[in-house]
């Protein structure tokens, strides 16, 4: 049995905008608070971290991730409503593509 298989992502005119990996990252940022956590969740470098961070920022009208100044509790990094969206987006674009894909893998015949 065959199957339609791939991955999606979204292309601007510099390069890679959101795919999968950028996704996950977004969401480590979320959950750590820390761009530095979330490349060691992901056995990335912080420095390409942050240059995915730096490049979705830079291509999106919003940015998506943000840094926050210190104070009593420390700074720290936050993923934006902006950056909320384009999860959403990116998870609802997947979904439909996963369909898109099983649907295809039933008219296979070889």
């Amino acid at each position: 049995m065959f199957k339609v298989n791939g991955s999606i992502w979204i292309e601007g005119q510099k390069g890679a905008f959101i795919g999968f990996g950028r996704v996950i990252l977004l969401e480590n940022i979320k959950k750590s608070g820390s761009i530095s956590e979330a490349a060691k969740s992901m056995k990335m470098s912080y420095r390409q971290a942050w240059e995915l961070v730096d490049s979705m920022n830079k291509q999106s009208k919003k940015a998506l991730v943000v840094r926050t100044s210190g104070g009593a509790g420390g700074g720290g990094t936050m993923v934006t409503e902006e950056g909320e969206r384009i999860i959403k987006l990116y998870k609802q674009l997947q979904n439909k593509f996963r369909k898109f894909n099983k649907v295809q893998s039933k008219n296979l015949v070889f």
